[in-house]
């Protein structure tokens, strides 16, 4: 299992809740964001979280993916990010 899905399950956020965090990604990052700080991970897991993303951007895709949710979505954010 992705280690961020399973650092989420291991916090008892629902399914429902990491697809809900993965759906805003995919469509606006900025929500994920606030999404994520609704969810009161306590704040060493957030930030070990957050740690994690930055040094293997590719976790995202892969819990994306083992979500069945589409990646091209979480690019096309990233580059509507880039033109602001």
């Amino acid at each position: 299992m992705n280690p961020i899905l399973a650092m989420l399950k291991e916090h008892n956020i629902s399914d429902a809740q990491i697809s809900e965090l993965f759906q805003a990604l995919t469509q606006n990052p900025l929500a994920a964001m606030a999404t994520l700080g609704q969810l009161n991970l306590p704040q060493e897991k957030l930030q070990s979280l957050m740690e994690q993303l930055m040094q293997n951007p590719a976790l995202i895709k892969e819990a994306v993916e083992e979500l069945g949710l589409d990646f091209s979505k979480v690019e096309e954010a990233k580059q509507r990010l880039q033109n602001n």
